[in-house]
């Protein structure tokens, strides 16, 4: 059993890059994130409606507590232009204590910016 914070890795893709900065910016500013690492091009390739359909899109990567999973996946999709945008969490079962520390306390709502 790890002594370390629990933490998730939340990951979604949005269609370019001024959505990924509205919504990074909205989940920093609700402290739903500690940290949102924005990687402005990838290229996905995926089935939708029966279409082989392919396109560029902006990666978030976005770190969080499990607490906060609930209300950040529903700002995600408050701000995502996608019908069903991805949304998945990966728990991070390990790391640097230190920096899972960070994380538990920047997404505490009570931090004084």
């Amino acid at each position: 059993m790890s002594l370390s914070p629990q933490a998730l890795l939340v990951l979604t893709n949005v269609p370019d890059a001024d959505v990924a900065e509205r919504l990074a910016r909205a989940l920093l500013e609700a402290r739903l994130a500690a940290c949102v690492n924005i990687l402005p091009v990838v290229r996905s390739l995926y089935h939708w409606q029966g279409v082989l359909e392919e396109a560029c899109e902006a990666t978030l990567q976005i770190k969080t507590i499990p607490a906060h999973y609930a209300a950040l996946e529903a700002a995600i999709k408050a701000i995502h232009p996608y019908a069903v945008p991805e949304i998945i969490a990966i728990p991070i079962v390990d790391g640097l204590h230190a920096y899972l520390h960070w994380i538990a306390q920047e997404t505490n709502k009570d931090t004084n910016v």
